[in-house]
């Protein structure tokens, strides 16, 4: 009976203990109020939850007059105090309340959550794109890289780490734990940051593959009966897998200083390595294929040749493509015309769409991280979800970490850069 009433009570609760953590002026009285929020926020359903984030929204947002008035007194006087005077009008309360959440035990975790729940609501929700600013903001500075700790997950791990590892695994699910003892071997490595307030969760992780040159298919690389290479032929890192762990955490950028963080290390750690480059999935190539028959994009993708058009009608003369592929179809089946359509709309997917939504998320990670598209290799991942979403194709990124700052400019500038190999496509 009591549970009930405290259930039914949970959101009045959590709101009266917000509008009181706000308003507290003692530090030892706020963290320990904040403590007691941590508690109650957990005792929130979700349509409860969903009203904690409106009641956010709507009672810590600045008001639009005082706005108004700080802003005109700036455009008036234009010196220093105007300016800070209109910062702390236009700064949502709400960003304040969520820094005295922070520094409570398990603040920043809760945080972590509460964004993530945020984020499915704000799916089919509107009026909650400004909370999710607020907590956006904040977790970047919370979340800067220079606060982060890199560290190797290796065999000896705990066990509760090991299973986050498993559990995370998102490009190439692991089998077990056979599996992931394969990918933890001498010449396969982890690297994962973790923030001072969390400890034992991993943020986000890459695993690499130390190799004699760059790795063409995904297979080798995933294989846990494959015996172990000799240090000494080390000479390629290949990533072959990055994944986040924490939903709450998306936007927050991470994948770029992790991947640059671990090629540091492995040049310190194995000398003998002197490429970096990865082996990635194309998981938007497949949908944009469905997309393109009869779209006002294939006009705009075509040369003057008609070749785009060439090589879809190769692939939809029988139908939708990802019809072919739920019928069974395979590289080892194709015919050499379906591989070379196939090869040719990658590349122009790769190189000339990039830059629009329909764009591939990997290659957007990897390409604005500076890196250049190096190969597209064709049979690389025959997995059920390697043929489903890009048709077994897998390309290499490469890291020429001189490069780095040039590539990532001329991304910027909406140009991909590519290795002259690729010219013939």
């Amino acid at each position: 009976m009591f549970d009930r009433f405290t259930k039914e009570r949970a959101l009045e609760t959590a709101q009266k203990t917000a509008l009181k953590l706000l308003s507290e002026k003692g530090e030892n009285n706020a963290r320990s109020i904040a403590s007691k929020f941590v508690e109650q926020f957990k005792l929130l359903d979700k349509s409860d939850q969903l009203k904690f984030f409106e009641f956010l929204a709507k009672r810590f947002s600045p008001d639009p007059i005082d706005v108004l008035q700080a802003a005109q007194r700036y455009v008036e006087q234009m010196d220093d105090e105007s300016l800070v005077s209109l910062f702390k009008i236009v700064e949502p309360a709400r960003q304040e309340l969520l820094r005295r959440i922070n520094r409570a035990p398990n603040g920043t975790q809760t945080i972590v959550s509460m964004r993530e729940r945020l984020l499915e609501f704000a799916k089919t929700k509107s009026g909650l794109k400004a909370v999710d600013a607020d907590m956006q903001h904040l977790l970047n500075s919370w979340f800067n890289p220079g606060f982060l700790e890199l560290h190797e997950i290796t065999w000896s791990s705990s066990a509760l780490l090991l299973e986050k590892i498993i559990q995370h695994e998102s490009v190439h699910a692991i089998d077990g734990w056979d599996d992931l003892r394969r990918r933890l071997q001498p010449d396969r490595r982890c690297y994962a940051f973790f923030h001072p307030q969390l400890p034992s969760e991993p943020l986000i992780f890459v695993e690499v593959a130390p190799v004699t040159s760059i790795s063409k298919e995904v297979g080798p690389l995933l294989d846990k009966k494959s015996e172990s290479l000799d240090p000494k032929k080390f000479k390629t890192a290949i990533f072959y897998s990055i994944s986040n762990c924490q939903p709450g955490l998306r936007g927050i950028s991470l994948g770029n200083f992790l991947i640059k963080r671990v090629a540091e290390k492995i040049l310190n750690e194995i000398p003998s390595v002197k490429t970096f480059c990865t082996l990635s999935p194309v998981p938007g190539f497949n949908k944009w294929l469905d997309t393109l028959p009869g779209s006002p994009a294939l006009v705009d993708l075509e040369d003057k040749k008609g070749r785009v058009a060439l090589a879809l009608n190769v692939l939809t003369k029988e139908g939708e493509w990802s019809k072919r592929l739920a019928k069974g179809w395979t590289p080892q089946t194709s015919s050499q015309e379906e591989k070379a359509a196939l090869m040719y709309l990658s590349f122009v997917y790769l190189t000339r769409c990039l830059h629009t939504k329909a764009g591939d998320s990997v290659a957007k990670f990897h390409l604005s991280n500076g890196a250049k598209l190096h190969d597209i290799n064709w049979a690389a991942d025959l997995s059920k979800k390697g043929v489903a979403q890009s048709s077994a194709i897998m390309v290499n990124y490469l890291y020429e970490l001189s490069s780095v700052e040039d590539n990532h400019e001329k991304f910027i500038k909406k140009e991909v850069v590519f290795s002259r190999s690729l010219s013939s496509l």
